[in-house]
């Protein structure tokens, strides 16, 4: 198992992440694009085994790092210094967001296998893209407890994705291995897998009421069986049609 988790991204993904890990007793290495003093306040908040640093810097002080970042900064991941590393990819691709990408939008490739080529010493898999932040959180539970969730993972390196997995029992979830890099698309937007099995029933509403009705609910529980019928019923949906999730 990782002692040190390198987090390049701290936003709402990354810090639930971040403190998963420090429940987990794991050290944790912060960063993001606007200077590790930015990151004051979260590292008193995770308190005894944080720290702040830059991108670089936390990618070559862990033994696995977590790009918790929007696709379009996948460009600004240090390649040089993640060169050896497993990169735990959680984005996804919006084109209201990112702009669109036309490798992406023609299926020639997945988002993850566009990251991948950034990183190409570096073994990529994907994870943490399927659920909200909050409910990354809410949902942990431990190894064997009857509601303990799962979540899909993709990549193209068995030895990576069994560190993942591993990783994942320790933060409060199982893993379900999804195939390849380039099936990764099973567990993107659009499919059945992706967020709503975690909030159960959802109302429509605006990106910023969404991320509020989120922070009420707990979660709904989505077992390793259940992940692996919704990642086999999937079908494929043109990438550059993708909307946040929040007008699903």
């Amino acid at each position: 198992m990782p002692r040190t988790l390198g987090l390049i991204g701290s936003g709402m993904i990354g810090s639930s992440v971040a403190r998963l890990a420090i429940a987990a007793g794991l050290e944790v290495v912060l960063s993001n694009s606007r200077g590790p003093e930015t990151l004051a306040e979260l590292v008193a908040e995770l308190g005894e085994g944080a720290r702040a640093a830059t991108p670089a810097e936390a990618a070559r002080a862990a033994d696995l790092v977590v790009a918790a970042i929007p696709l379009n900064a996948y460009g600004r991941l240090p390649a040089e210094a993640l060169a050896g590393k497993t990169v735990l990819d959680t984005a996804n691709y919006y084109p209201e967001r990112d702009g669109h990408l036309a490798e992406l939008d023609a299926g020639e490739l997945t988002s993850s296998a566009l990251i991948q080529r950034h990183l190409a010493d570096s073994q990529v898999v994907k994870v943490f893209n399927t659920i909200t932040p909050h409910q990354l959180f809410s949902l942990a539970r431990p190894t064997g407890a009857p509601d303990r969730s799962a979540l899909p993972i993709a990549g193209d390196d068995a030895a990576a994705k069994a560190e993942t997995i591993r990783l994942l029992d320790v933060l409060g979830y199982d893993g379900v291995d999804i195939g390849p890099l380039a099936d990764s698309w099973r567990s993107e937007p659009n499919t059945p897998v992706y967020i709503h099995p975690y909030l159960g029933e959802t109302p429509a509403m605006n990106v910023e009421a969404f991320l509020r009705w989120t922070l009420q609910t707990p979660g709904v529980a989505v077992p390793a069986a259940q992940v692996g019928k919704l990642v086999e019923i999937a079908v494929r949906q043109p990438a550059g049609a993708a909307r946040l999730p929040s007008d699903d």
